[in-house]
């Protein structure tokens, strides 16, 4: 492979690097999407409630999202502890592991404390 420019050179390899990483994204989302089936976990419940914009969006949620959140967390570790799988309490439970309710509050409060981090950049 010959390229006429470093621009050129560098462009291909994001490309090659983009499509790589997409793959291996998708197989490591499948094997995650099994194991948060086996408990009946969503993906946002292994979000860090020690990080402080969870834990501020965890404070503005719904209480009902809340109640939802702990009770899954409980149950898994119910199971864990019986060494035992959901399908075999609820077979026929339909999951949406990837359903988004509180990544949106955290990418508001995110966005909030850069905004609030560049305005306040020249009081250094």
């Amino acid at each position: 492979f010959f390229f006429s420019s470093e621009r050129e050179a560098k462009m291909a390899l994001r490309m090659i690097t983009e499509k790589a990483m997409g793959l291996v994204a998708k197989q490591y989302q499948a094997a995650l999407g099994a194991s948060l089936a086996q408990t009946g976990l969503r993906y946002e419940d292994l979000l860090n409630e020690g990080e402080r914009d969870i834990a501020e969006a965890l404070t503005l949620a719904d209480p009902e999202l809340i109640t939802g959140r702990t009770r899954r967390i409980k149950r898994a570790l119910d199971l864990g502890f019986k060494r035992k799988n959901l399908q075999d309490y609820a077979p026929d439970m339909e999951l949406d592991i990837y359903k988004s309710e509180l990544y949106e509050t955290v990418e508001k409060i995110r966005a909030r404390d850069q905004e609030y981090a560049l305005l306040n950049a020249h009081n250094k």
